[in-house]
């Protein structure tokens, strides 16, 4: 997927669909929960389903006690290359898979676990907002001289 920021400017406000191009591609993120007054972030690796969703696996643990009690989260995922990086945040609501039907929709996206241990829990995060951005990467401009020094 090619984006081109026609007007100019290094940085390019992306649409939904220009988004879900960059989360099918991508494979890796961060997931945040927040249970009362904390907020933990963990990476994850996940699957953008066909349905504009997006999928990830898990072990027992904080992440699905979290989500029993405040199934709101936040996703980001970005990647840099040496001339343009992007970010993109969702916002929405997690759901654990527990129906077959769902977990078997889930298995056709073949999502890996990074390391070998056992992540039989299939999360579905279905966003509520979305945003993202696309930056064009160049050496900071250089300052008129004066400028920003305080001096008149």
């Amino acid at each position: 997927m090619i984006l081109e920021h026609t007007d100019g400017e290094p940085i390019l406000t992306l649409n939904p669909d220009q988004i879900w191009g960059l989360l099918e591609r991508g494979r890796f993120g961060r997931l945040v929960v927040v249970l009362g007054q904390r907020a933990d972030i963990f990476p994850i690796n996940y699957a953008a389903s066909s349905d504009r969703t997006l999928i990830f696996r898990t072990a027992p643990g904080t992440k699905l006690a979290t989500l029993a009690i405040n199934e709101t989260v936040l996703f980001e995922a970005d990647q840099i290359s040496a001339t343009t990086a992007w970010s993109v945040t969702v916002r929405g609501q997690a759901h654990w898979l527990q129906n077959a039907a769902e977990i078997a929709a889930a298995e056709e996206l073949e999502l890996k676990p990074w390391v070998p241990t056992m992540k039989d829990n299939y999360v579905r995060v279905t966003p509520k907002e979305i945003s993202g951005r696309h930056f064009q990467l160049a050496p900071h401009p250089k300052r008129e001289r004066g400028a920003g020094s305080g001096s008149g």
